[in-house]
């Protein structure tokens, strides 16, 4: 079984694999200073509640953001599960995929996971990938699978705490969809709650209907991150939305891996 293992700035995820299948998924806070003995006190509780048997992992995968915490994460597969992690993005599991853009170093793990997986999902098609964390991000996918560029934005809860760090006055709201489609709001909280995600859906709409002009060829729009959930019910903006989509390109790199340049 493979244990694939994603960590971004706000959450870490982690999935089991026997083959393409996924068996489990849990994620938790994102924290560089967490032991890989921590790590494993964790995940040996959420194995056993899925009723799975650690020792039947013989594969780690990693993609992180956060450099500081692929060391730990390192240290558990070694002592823990006896294998040597392979870290996304370095040989023996290279991208694969042709990174078109002017820095291709500075590409996130996570956005070239979600395009190994996009590809998986809609191959032929030109694809654009809509992440949802810490940041919201867009991305280009080409119909042979290739990186091309996008967009970066500040994310949902950023924004809003932002909002909140630099108003005294404003609480502290739940991020949840407004219980109707008025964009006048009568209390300060749902003015807050209005502005954040119906502006958030304008900045989706504006982005994606100037990127969809200057590529002018159809797309898959793909959805994933936390956070995605969040605009589900918007089915106008995406085909599909895939929660776990770069634990699922993780998953596919490593099944691809022989093949990887």
């Amino acid at each position: 079984m493979l244990l694939a293992i994603d960590v971004g700035n706000t959450n870490a995820k982690f999935a089991v694999f026997r083959d393409s299948e996924a068996l489990a998924r849990w994620r938790i806070a994102t924290d560089d200073r967490r032991t890989a003995d921590e790590y494993m006190v964790w995940l040996d509780q959420l194995l056993r509640l899925e009723g799975l048997d650690r020792g039947e992992i013989d594969a780690v995968i990693i993609s992180t953001v956060v450099p500081r915490a692929l060391h730990n994460l390192q240290l558990l597969a070694d002592k823990y599960f006896g294998v040597e992690a392979l870290v996304a993005g370095r040989p023996p599991v290279s991208w694969g995929i042709a990174l078109k853009v002017d820095e291709p170093q500075s590409v996130g793990a996570d956005r070239a996971c979600n395009a190994i997986s996009a590809q998986a999902i809609a191959p032929g098609t030109d694809k654009l990938v809509i992440s949802f964390g810490t940041a919201t991000t867009f991305d280009h996918i080409g119909a042979g699978g290739e990186y091309l560029g996008g967009i970066i934005a500040p994310g949902v809860n950023l924004s809003l705490e932002a909002l909140v760090n630099a108003a005294a006055k404003l609480p502290r709201i739940a991020i949840e969809a407004p219980a109707s489609d008025s964009v006048i709001g009568r209390t300060t909280e749902s003015q807050m709650l209005i502005g954040v995600y119906w502006g958030y859906v304008a900045m989706i709409e504006g982005l994606m209907a100037r990127m969809k002009a200057e590529i002018d060829r159809p797309l898959t729009v793909i959805a994933t991150g936390g956070l995605a959930a969040l605009f589900q019910e918007q089915a106008h903006l995406f085909d599909r939305v895939e929660p776990d989509l770069t634990l699922n390109g993780l998953m596919h790199l490593y099944n691809q891996r022989g093949s990887s340049r």
